[in-house]
């Protein structure tokens, strides 16, 4: 009778356990896949292995357009996908380096080593331009630094789909798609050595859209700037 109960007490502790971590919004799991090609689609199988992440709006101007997100991991790195209902792409810039966030965007932070104020920024548009800086941010004073080679296997590969619609500036769309893959080498020396089960960062996701002025999406809530790192989320890699 000792045995059953201890089992019992065991097998409660370990369900209570895990129905916190599934519970606490602040961290999210992030499953391991094999390497695969970005296309914008999101259509390859290796994205079954998760679940969507719902990011919520932060500024509303208009409506709430639903916004979702999965995140997977490999030995060489990690790779984002988002979907975004919409109307329209308020996207006119066609260069990398604009200021994508003016316009139509999605927004990858990640903060893997806590010890050093400074962060990794993702900025992708539906038109499929990007943005990729280094953010050192001391005490609220922040400035992106572009990467230096940035060419072969530490480029960001990154896609965009549109649904119903043309993916052209301006035009009428259901939604769009983007699909990121950062590797592990463009992010030295923030990151060492690959993650590993355990491993655990921080970091942050975003949305912007203007077809009903400025709203904003985000995975963890600032109050207003998204450089706000140490509100961001954990990454936990399984």
């Amino acid at each position: 009778m000792n045995r059953i109960l201890l089992a019992c007490v065991v097998f409660l502790g370990i369900c209570s356990a895990t129905y916190a971590q599934k519970s606490d919004s602040t961290k999210l799991v992030v499953r391991k896949t094999d390497d695969f090609q970005v296309n914008g689609n999101g259509d390859n199988a290796n994205w079954t292995k998760t679940d969507w992440v719902r990011i919520t709006p932060q500024e509303s101007a208009g409506k709430p357009y639903s916004t979702k997100v999965k995140l997977l991991y490999s030995t060489t790195g990690v790779y984002f996908l988002f979907q975004n209902d919409d109307e329209k792409l308020t996207a006119t810039i066609r260069e990398d380096y604009g200021a994508l966030f003016k316009e139509d965007v999605i927004e990858v932070f990640l903060w893997p080593d806590q010890s050093v104020p400074i962060y990794f920024e993702y900025e992708l548009s539906p038109l499929n331009y990007e943005l990729a800086i280094l953010v050192p941010n001391i005490n609220g004073d922040f400035n992106g630094w572009k990467p230096w080679h940035y060419e072969g296997k530490s480029k960001v590969q990154h896609a965009t789909s549109v649904q119903g619609g043309n993916k052209v500036s301006k035009a009428t769309v259901s939604g769009w798609t983007g699909e990121i893959f950062i590797p592990y080498r463009l992010l030295r020396p923030l990151v060492q050595t690959p993650p590993t089960a355990g491993t655990q960062w921080r970091g942050n996701l975003y949305r912007i859209d203007y077809d009903h002025s400025y709203a904003t999406w985000s995975w963890q809530k600032t109050s207003g700037s998204f450089h706000e790192f140490k509100k961001y989320g954990t990454f936990i890699f399984e």
